[in-house]
């Protein structure tokens, strides 16, 4: 069974690096097939896909988010990290790592889930 947990800063100052840490258990975030995800959702909106990390490592973003966004991992941990950079009040949102079977932007194909964390950015 595979499980993820987020893990991180729940107060982020503006202008400073949003950094979030999921760690995976269950599977290995090298095996071929799967791409780990984060998802966010704002206060009142719907939810964000932000980007993913292939098992080969290979990484893809939410276009409106590419310029300020990285994804890391370090296999030795089976972690991956969300980095995003000049933090805004605007990334206020619950943050999501997700696994799923395709390079996909939708996210309705993701289909394990971390239990979500509070992030605010706020002085």
């Amino acid at each position: 069974q595979v499980q993820l947990q987020e893990s991180g800063p729940g107060l982020v100052k503006p202008s400073q690096t949003l950094s979030l840490t999921c760690s995976v258990s269950g599977e290995s975030i090298t095996t071929t097939g799967y791409f780990w995800s984060w998802i966010r959702q704002p206060p009142g909106k719907g939810m964000e896909w932000i980007g993913y990390m292939a098992s080969n490592a290979n990484t893809y973003y939410n276009p409106s988010l590419k310029s300020r966004t990285a994804i890391s991992r370090d296999t030795s941990k089976n972690q991956f990290t969300l980095w995003l950079y000049s933090a805004t009040p605007e990334d206020t949102a619950v943050y999501y790592c997700a696994k799923g079977n395709l390079p996909s932007t939708v996210i309705a194909d993701y289909d394990t889930w971390g239990q979500g964390m509070q992030v605010t950015v706020s002085s």
